[in-house]
């Protein structure tokens, strides 16, 4: 048989002709993934930094825990839903839902928000859905705490003290809803359960998501002007330009 010789240009030249050939390849699909993501975002997401997308992002996710949690509270309270003045859960779910993000007043609650809100509906005196008033004052806690909103973009500012904060207060009225009595020995809400035939804690699975997202958030946000200080910082010190572009 006629032995085929190669020289090493020839080996070199087909062995870049390959890796061109993959670079190629991976060029072109990394571009049509590119296409698709931009496809598949909103317009609005240009002005948005990774932290702002994140925290509307965390927003969005807390909000729908809450609304879990209120649809579970219900099944756990049902002489609640009762006192709501409403002919069903949903119908309740979904006042509730838009008088949160709508940041209307919760007329059970009077004038009442936020702090003022989450003390009332957890006291022994209030007598109207405390379900709903529950889950309510801590949605617009939530959103008072993000500056009032709830999709966030370059020109909004996010304080990391008040998202830590309404962590905490979360935390304390989650123990509070697991505590609270009437004068009758009686859980002002049903909630977690641990007992001989079996345990749901799921109440608390679903608010601990809660304060994790807003912990992680409030983390992210300190360390980004904690970083812009220190650039500042360090220009000040090379006695450098800061960017313009």
């Amino acid at each position: 048989m006629p032995m085929v010789v190669c020289s090493c240009s020839t080996i070199v030249r087909l062995l870049l002709a390959g890796s061109l050939a993959s670079l190629c390849a991976c060029t072109q699909q990394q571009g049509r993934d590119i296409v698709n993501q931009l496809g598949e975002g909103k317009p609005s997401e240009l002005f948005q930094t990774s932290v702002d997308r994140l925290a509307t992002l965390s927003m969005r996710d807390n909000l729908q825990s809450l609304y879990l949690l209120m649809n579970k509270l219900y099944l756990r309270n049902p002489n609640q839903l009762q006192r709501s003045g409403y002919l069903d859960a949903a119908t309740a779910e979904r006042q509730i839902r838009l008088a949160i993000e709508q940041r209307q007043p919760l007329a059970q609650l009077g004038n009442r928000r936020d702090l003022a809100a989450l003390s009332y509906a957890l006291s022994p005196e209030f007598r109207g859905d405390r379900v709903g008033a529950f889950i309510y004052a801590i949605g617009s806690m939530l959103i008072t705490a993000h500056g009032g909103r709830t999709a966030f973009y370059m020109t909004d500012t996010l304080d990391p003290l008040f998202i830590n904060n309404a962590a905490r207060n979360i935390e304390k009225a989650t123990w509070m809803l697991s505590q609270r009595q009437d004068a009758n020995g009686v859980l002002l809400l049903f909630s977690n359960e641990i007992s001989e035939e079996g345990s749901n804690l799921s109440f608390a699975v679903e608010f601990g998501k809660v304060v994790a997202r807003l912990d992680l958030l409030a983390e992210l946000l300190d360390e980004r002007y904690r970083r812009i200080g220190l650039n500042y910082a360090q220009s000040l010190l090379l006695m450098n330009f800061l960017p313009v572009q």
